[in-house]
């Protein structure tokens, strides 16, 4: 399965749980973040590790940008790594 790199790009968490500039990259298993977030996330990057491109301004590529569900504390941006 390939890879993708989730990196947070801007953290202003409730918890403190997740920091700018923090990353991840993903195979197999769920790295260590937010269940919230992970199940924002997840469906692009399953997409991802399945050969989709996904709509990324105005064109399609392997990467995408995501916020947290709550209120968008945190953002990530996300790549296919191979």
């Amino acid at each position: 399965m390939a890879n993708v790199k989730l990196t947070i790009t801007e953290s202003n968490c409730r918890c403190g749980y997740h920091h700018t500039g923090e990353s991840f990259v993903v195979g197999d298993l769920c790295p260590p973040i937010c269940h919230e977030l992970w199940n924002q996330l997840y469906p692009m990057l399953y997409a991802l590790q399945n050969g989709a491109l996904l709509d990324y301004g105005t064109g399609k590529a392997a990467m995408f940008d995501a916020s947290c569900p709550d209120g968008g504390r945190v953002t990530v941006h996300g790549e296919l790594i191979g």
